[in-house]
């Protein structure tokens, strides 16, 4: 798996993937609907799928002594390590904003949701959700990307809605807490965004092997 790998990054994938990382310091931005970071991530991601199609990517994948299996193994381990690292980015400016920036006015008198552990578990959502209807949809046809698409821009943006009006809603104001308060619930609300992350992607992973072991390349 560590050639697949490696295939994935030297050759498969877009500069864009590695470039598009970096909207997770979108985490960073006060009045900004900061979600908005995973769905950019998920663009990257999006280019590459692109660009690796005009290469004829897949066809010379399943064309490797390799079963197809693991084609689409290869391919979900890259998206993965691109949304972990897009995470990691989102993760650190949380820390930021939780700890050194507690007290900064743009951010205590920020409308919009704050960039917290359930901002996170957000993003997770997000990015199953990409992993289920983008990249399994893809491998349905591995061809077709701007149906998946679509429907994930439209489950995306819905997402982002729902997470940006909840804290509005009288008694589920805690999820928006700012700084360190109630870390706890914070905490579990992460644990359930990471749980449902892999519980989507590996789904994700089933329905792709299933759909790209049907096809006659």
């Amino acid at each position: 798996m560590r050639n697949i790998m490696r295939k994935e990054l030297k050759l498969s994938s877009s500069p864009l993937a590695f470039l598009f990382i970096a909207f997770g310091a979108m985490f960073m931005l006060p009045g900004y609907p900061i979600l908005c970071g995973a769905f950019f991530v998920t663009m990257g991601l999006f280019q590459s799928f692109q660009t690796a199609r005009e290469a004829n990517d897949i066809v010379f994948s399943a064309l490797l002594p390799i079963a197809k299996k693991d084609v689409v193994k290869g391919r979900f381990m890259f998206v993965c390590f691109i949304e972990l690292c897009g995470l990691l980015l989102m993760l650190c400016s949380v820390i930021v904003r939780m700890t050194v920036l507690s007290g900064a006015g743009p951010y205590t008198a920020n409308a919009l949701m704050n960039a917290n552990f359930f901002a996170l578990a957000g993003a997770l959502l997000i990015f199953g959700l990409f992993n289920l209807i983008f990249v399994a949809g893809f491998y349905k046809t591995a061809y077709k990307i701007g149906k998946p698409f679509v429907i994930y821009i439209i489950a995306t943006f819905l997402t982002i809605l729902v997470f940006e009006a909840v804290h509005h809603v009288p008694g589920l104001g805690a999820v928006n807490a700012f700084g360190t308060d109630h870390l706890g619930l914070q905490l579990i609300l992460l644990a359930a965004g990471l749980l449902t992350y892999v519980l989507l992607t590996a789904a994700a992973y089933k329905k792709a092997c299933r759909s790209f072991e049907k096809i006659d390349l």
